[in-house]
């Protein structure tokens, strides 16, 4: 049997996405991005960006600029998404319906300043309806945590079932507090630190990993320093159980994929752990006077998922365990 269905007892194993949302919003920054997507390959999603992306009065050209970037042949792997207006907005269902004609390939749609689950809800039933006319059926769903009521029910939202990944809205969240949280605390170190803040990044985490889906970490606004970013991933992933970030300029996206990417020693590690256990069905097995049986296998066959999602080569050893076998990663839009 596959690991999938081993170690995860037909339970829906968890979500995994490429480490790196770069979001791009002008024309000339979305087709600057798609053509990096060309060249490294699809390591990296990119949002296409309406709601700070759009200028003022052209907003529906701007949704219409968007579906003409989905359809082009430079969407090579069909992992662009877009965020669309509010659901506020008197742009927000304009948005919807002209981005789901192209919703055969779009990788998801990303849902911003939502208050609670329920309009989260009402968002994907509107966007269900649009996009069952391209002939879409449950368009994969993001959600930005940015609003006070968006964060009490993080863990309702990332319950629905389209809904992939929840991502964190630092600076409108840190404004909703009209001065109770100081402006340092968007950006790092206060970010780490904050009581508030940190508590609305670890609620976003465990939401997430509750319900097997995405906590993907807010933007480093310096783009000068790729350093930061870099740092900013680290402790993301190390000290809040984030997999994924933003990225606002091209020059993060490598620090932050390489970040979330585990290292060699840890694939070599799991990929000597998990074919050991295949060779005896799944078994308990001692190696380097260590025992490991079904939950540490779970942990290794997530790090190889992650390594073979980021671009790395896999040990031949566990060749057999990706071979036409199920999966959860992400696959291209039908």
């Amino acid at each position: 049997m596959h690991p999938s269905e081993v170690l995860f007892q037909g339970n829906r194993q968890p979500l995994l996405l490429p480490a790196c949302d770069h979001y791009a919003g002008s024309e000339k920054l979305m087709r600057k991005s798609i053509a990096l997507q060309q060249e490294l390959g699809p390591l990296f999603d990119i949002t296409l960006d309406c709601e700070d992306g759009a200028s003022a009065g052209d907003e529906q050209a701007h949704a219409r600029l968007v579906v003409e970037l989905l359809n082009s042949d430079d969407n090579k792997f069909n992992r662009i998404g877009a965020r669309v207006h509010d659901v506020h907005s008197p742009f927000f269902a304009s948005d919807v319906e002209i981005i789901c004609a192209a919703a055969q390939r779009l990788a998801y749609l990303v849902l911003p300043k939502v208050n609670s689950v329920d309009e989260v809800a009402r968002a994907i039933k509107l966007i269900d309806s649009h996009a069952a006319r391209a002939g879409r059926k449950d368009l994969p769903v993001h959600v930005l945590i940015e609003t006070h009521g968006a964060l009490r029910d993080a863990y309702a939202i990332a319950a629905l079932p389209q809904v992939q990944c929840l991502s964190f809205g630092i600076m409108d969240f840190v404004s909703a507090h009209y001065g109770a949280i100081p402006g340092a605390a968007m950006r790092t170190p206060g970010q780490f630190t904050h009581p508030l803040v940190v508590r609305a990044k670890l609620e976003i985490a465990a939401a997430c990993h509750a319900h097997g889906k995405v906590p993907s970490h807010n933007v480093t606004t310096e783009i000068k320093d790729t350093a930061l970013a870099a740092n900013d991933a680290q402790r993301a992933a190390a000290e809040f159980g984030y997999t994924r970030m933003w990225s606002i300029h091209p020059n993060q996206i490598k620090p932050i994929i390489k970040t979330f990417t585990p290292r060699l020693s840890e694939v070599s590690e799991a990929a000597a752990i998990l074919h050991e256990a295949a060779a005896v069905q799944w078994g308990p097995i001692a190696q380097n006077g260590r025992l490991h049986d079904r939950a540490s296998y779970r942990y290794y066959w997530t790090v190889l998922q992650r390594a073979k999602l980021a671009g790395l080569s896999l040990p031949e050893s566990v060749a057999p365990l990706f071979n036409g076998t199920p999966t959860d990663l992400p696959q291209e839009a039908h």
